[in-house]
């Protein structure tokens, strides 16, 4: 077939072979024929000026040629494999995308840098790669240069403790620990997460795990140790399960005046209050009889902290109140705490008071030096070794928990950081009974909860070591996804029948080690004073001690160490019970 000249820009002539006609004939089939487009050589051309337009301008009008006579199924195969590439382009990045969300809420990672030397602590580049976080205090305080700074020194304070004593130091100098507090001061988190150990993952396991107690909150406040969550404990204990969830909130810097939570935490503290009875006692709706302590020292940590974070005075009488009645409650003849006020004395109860009145002495509320000593004097009984580990009960055997708990209190009670029974007692429980969720046996979030804290304010390779595998372990344990997203699961760990809430907490409090309390020898010879404020002219609060307290002072009239529990009182045995524990004996039906 041969085309019209007019049919071409520059009439150039094009030949295709093949049958007459208008148009291509179909093959065979009925098809079209596939035959080239044939142009005239170059030769046949007429003569034009060899310059670059000329060429430019035969180009293009090969190019038109081509594309006016191309077939239609070739046009047709072209566009849409062009549809099909971009097609398959879209596909891929909304692959990518999804797969790049997935591994975000991923909580292993590679361990970074751990930097244990106080030096590192000034604020070259200690930014952590978070997002910005809510802060406790006003916006309009100056940056935190060092979060560990000592203020000037005080004159030294004379405790005038007798001269026995092996429990508390006599002369103590520095700072009164009432800063301590301030680490959660503006721009301190960051730095201390970076420079204590803690990561990204950290931080997002612990925001997940406020996120999950937000959700668990009841309408009136109050959370619960029974549900609504799966996997609860059969055992109900408003008062404690509403204190735990405000020390995970707090923990993070969330009160009821600024935070992320701040509504969660009001809510929660408007009903806790509701709980506090005239004689200063938390207590809620409880199931076992054996908690009532625990309970207590639970709600006076978490009150004695927010008076400490806020100075809201609106917090100082429950919290004055809640110390006297801990001060009245303890055992006037071993020193320590048990499951009834006043009577008997156990390691685990204990250490929860002691955290008590140390939460107290960091709100810079006054603590009379006969009780920490008397609690001292209990940790004398039950100590093994010179104090290197420690038993539930005097004549027990040792317990990992129970040495991790009681160490923790010695250090509070003004061990220095290097003495050998600290160093070595502590160093053996990180070397020889790590954390480890690999076997049923192995799991023990409660021990696991004062052994971090124990070898945080030791710092160095002691914290190091137990660090290095806390901050991967405890976060890729942490549920994903589901409802319980966030949580801990409780199965097959030691104290799992207290349920999930008392394990996700207890676990929130470990992730939040890094900055919730600064280390008591940073920046400090040891532990300061108790009883003491800042100001030299102010006045004291009232004292704890009330004529109640001093009623059983005789040991005479204090109940013998064999004597049999307070009526009501279940007759358990536990000889590493912790927090909340599970019952050995008859418990009077929960309140719904």
């Amino acid at each position: 077939m041969v085309l019209p000249e007019d049919d071409l820009p520059g009439k150039r002539r094009l030949s295709v072979s093949g049958s007459s006609g208008n148009r291509p004939q179909p093959l065979g089939g009925g098809g079209y024929s596939n035959r080239p487009i044939l142009l005239k050589p170059r030769s046949e051309l007429p003569e034009h000026d060899e310059d670059e337009h000329d060429d430019e301008e035969q180009e293009d009008t090969d190019l038109r040629e081509i594309l006016r006579n191309a077939p239609a199924w070739l046009v047709s195969t072209v566009f849409h494999m062009l549809l099909l590439i971009l097609l398959g382009l879209w596909a891929y990045a909304v692959t990518n995308r999804d797969q790049k969300l997935e591994v975000e809420v991923t909580y292993a990672e590679n361990l970074g840098e751990q930097l244990t030397d106080p030096s590192m602590l000034e604020s070259n580049g200690l930014e952590l790669e978070t997002e910005p976080e809510n802060i406790i205090t006003p916006p309009d305080l100056a940056p935190v240069n060092d979060p560990l700074a000592m203020p000037p020194e005080l004159a030294e304070i004379d405790l005038n403790l007798p001269a026995t004593t092996a429990t508390i130091d006599d002369r103590i100098t520095g700072a009164p620990i009432g800063l301590a507090l301030k680490g959660r001061e503006i721009g301190s988190r960051a730095a201390l997460l970076k420079k204590y150990g803690g990561t990204a993952e950290t931080e997002r396991a612990v925001e997940a795990g406020l996120a999950w107690l937000v959700k668990q909150q009841r309408e009136d406040g109050l959370w619960s140790m029974i549900g609504p969550y799966a996997d609860a404990s059969p055992y109900e204990n408003t008062a404690a399960a509403t204190a735990m969830a405000l020390l995970a909130f707090q923990g993070h810097g969330d009160t009821h005046q600024t935070g992320q939570f701040k509504e969660t935490v009001r809510k929660g503290w408007e009903a806790l209050l509701k709980l506090q009875r005239a004689d200063g006692q938390f207590l809620g709706d409880m199931s076992l009889e054996n908690q009532i302590l625990y309970t207590h020292a639970q709600c006076t940590i978490a009150v004695c902290e927010l008076y400490g974070m806020t100075s809201d005075s609106h917090y100082h009488e429950p919290a004055m109140k809640a110390l006297r009645f801990a001060a009245n409650a303890q055992d006037q003849r071993l020193g320590g705490w048990r499951y009834q006020p006043r009577y008997d004395s156990d390691t685990s109860v204990t250490g929860w008071f002691v955290m008590a009145f140390q939460s107290a002495r960091m709100a810079k509320l006054s603590v009379p030096p006969t009780v920490m000593q008397r609690a001292g004097t209990f940790l004398d009984k039950v100590q093994i070794d010179d104090g290197r580990a420690y038993t539930y009960q005097p004549q027990r055997e040792r317990t990992s928990a129970v040495t991790a708990e009681g160490l923790l209190c010695r250090q509070y009670l003004g061990w220095r950081q290097n003495d050998p029974r600290l160093v070595e007692g502590i160093g053996f429980l990180v070397e020889k009974v790590p954390l480890s969720y690999t076997s049923q046996n192995d799991r023990d979030v409660y021990y696991w909860y004062y052994c971090t804290q124990a070898a945080h304010h030791m710092e160095g390779k002691i914290w190091e070591n137990w660090n290095n595998v806390m901050r991967q372990e405890v976060p890729s344990k942490q549920v994903k996804k589901g409802p319980e997203a966030g949580s801990w699961d409780p199965d097959g760990d030691k104290w799992g029948t207290n349920g999930r809430l008392y394990v996700t907490c207890l676990s929130i409090f470990m992730l939040e080690v890094y900055y919730r309390h600064l280390p008591i020898y940073s920046g400090y010879q040891f532990v300061e004073g108790v009883g003491k404020t800042m100001d030299p002219d102010a006045k004291p609060d009232a004292p704890l001690d009330t004529p109640a307290a001093d009623a059983a002072a005789d040991p005479a009239d204090a109940a013998p160490a064999d004597a049999e529990p307070a009526a009501g009182a279940p007759p358990i045995d536990p000889v590493d019970a912790p927090g909340t524990p599970p019952a050995r004996g008859k418990a009077a039906p929960a309140k719904n």
